[in-house]
């Protein structure tokens, strides 16, 4: 049965990796496209990123795996959600091919941030090692918590470690030594 959107990819497009191939751009998932809304090419999307407000008129972003290329046409906030419309989606019919398919941006898009903070996909994949640079594993997954992040550290062997995202834990992030050095609690 053939997809009836032609955006959409398959496994056989692209391997489905965690990082990206070498000389392509790394990409980041900002949003996902949820139902058309109205009849003149709207679609609602559900925000993934801290700073929905960089998103304007005529900016480029990237659909799907295959990171094809959209311009946006438009944009306004609606409840918890943005509405967007994309140059040459012009009705409901057309836009909603789109649906449940990812926004990205490019990370060279995105603005630095202040001394001693950083984006989730500078820190994943870095070695993490205590003050005595013991390595404790690697850095997969940051989780989100109401009071502060808490870093998912997978040992080549045993459980994995779990660590708050707090300064008395977190001693050093070196982007360059791909590496972050940790102190661990200690727990009575």
């Amino acid at each position: 049965m053939n997809d009836p959107n032609p955006l959409r990819a398959t496994q056989l497009d692209k391997p489905n990796t965690d990082s990206p191939l070498r000389g392509e751009p790394v990409f980041l998932a900002i949003g996902r496209l949820r139902q058309a809304h109205g009849v003149s090419g709207e679609i609602n999307m559900e925000i993934l990123t801290d700073f929905p407000e960089r998103l304007h008129i005529g900016e480029q972003v990237y659909l799907g795996v295959m990171h094809q290329p959209l311009r946006i046409a438009s944009v306004r906030p609606k409840d918890k959600l943005l509405l967007l419309a994309f140059e040459g989606y012009e009705d409901r019919d057309q836009v909603r091919i789109l649906q449940n398919e990812i926004i990205y941006t490019r990370s060279d898009q995105i603005p630095t941030l202040p001394e001693g903070q950083y984006y989730h996909h500078q820190l994943i994949g870095l070695q993490v090692v205590d003050e005595t640079s013991k390595k404790l594993g690697t850095l997969s997954e940051i989780l989100k918590t109401g009071a502060n992040d808490v870093y998912v550290v997978r040992p080549d062997e045993g459980q994995e470690l779990l660590l708050p995202a707090i300064e008395s834990v977190i001693l050093k992030v070196d982007l360059e030594k791909q590496e972050i050095t940790v102190r661990q609690q200690e727990w009575l």
